[in-house]
């Protein structure tokens, strides 16, 4: 209740750009002694900081805002072909996956095309599209409006609909991560498909090129600790290999591959 209250108070703030405690306790119908300790928690994550009388972003952390699917696409083409090539290789034959909106997780389509009785899961556009070539590929789509930016179908009946379905394996795509924020998404919109994702998944598989690492971006759908497996074009700093190693999260490196 309380993790759900603070991703909503964070995307509040976010929205506002700057609001009073006073506003927060009248929007979430809490004591001001809560959204203290919320607004705390937040605050140390960095993303947002303390003003008299209430709170505003943190515009001088790292925050990557959302950008369009035509930018992210023409940038590091290779290495997201790459990554999408090496995270091809852990689907089965019979497997049931969610394939995450983003430019790197379309390029495991055509890795897929040999697939047999494989089910794709997705709310992108762009994955239906790409997929309709490939006859053995069951493809479902997740309900909702289309967000054009980003080609992909949001709304709450996108993550209800989700919930309905066992996953064996999410490819998942973020904005940024680091170890303190966990792994960040800049649409509030595609935050609760991701984190339904994440939550219906036996196994989750990040793709991320090298550089997502060290950036945070508006939401928080998964802690790092969370995922099995990550792939990424460059081998990451001392930190992270450590937290890796710490918590069983296996590291694939496509330089080393």
């Amino acid at each position: 209740m309380r993790a759900k209250r603070i991703d909503l108070i964070e995307q509040y703030i976010y929205e506002c750009k700057s609001v009073s405690l006073d506003k927060l306790c009248e929007k979430f119908k809490v004591s001001k002694n809560t959204i203290r300790r919320d607004i705390n928690y937040l605050t140390e994550k960095g993303v947002i900081k303390k003003v008299y009388g209430g709170v505003t972003i943190n515009e001088s952390s790292n925050i990557s805002d959302l950008v369009s699917f035509e930018a992210r696409h023409l940038t590091n083409m290779d290495e997201k072909n790459r990554i999408a090539k090496l995270a091809a290789d852990y689907v089965n034959d019979g497997d049931t996956i969610f394939i995450d909106s983003g430019t790197t997780p379309l390029n495991m389509i055509d890795q897929l095309k040999d697939k047999k009785n494989l089910t794709i899961i997705t709310y992108s556009v762009q994955i239906v599209i790409k997929a309709i070539q490939y006859p053995e590929i069951t493809v479902i789509s997740l309900p909702g409006v289309l967000k054009r930016p980003t080609y992909s179908f949001i709304g709450s009946g996108s993550y209800e609909y989700l919930q309905t379905f066992n996953i064996n394996k999410a490819f998942m795509s973020c904005t940024g991560l680091s170890i303190e924020n966990g792994i960040c998404n800049a649409s509030a919109e595609e935050f609760d498909i991701k984190k339904t994702a994440v939550s219906k998944s036996q196994t989750i598989i990040l793709l991320a090129d090298h550089s997502k690492f060290n950036k945070v971006a508006l939401m928080t759908f998964c802690d790092m600790d969370k995922i099995h497996c990550i792939i990424t074009d460059k081998t990451p700093s001392a930190n992270f290999i450590e937290f890796f190693e710490n918590n069983g999260i296996e590291l694939q490196v496509i330089d080393k591959n």
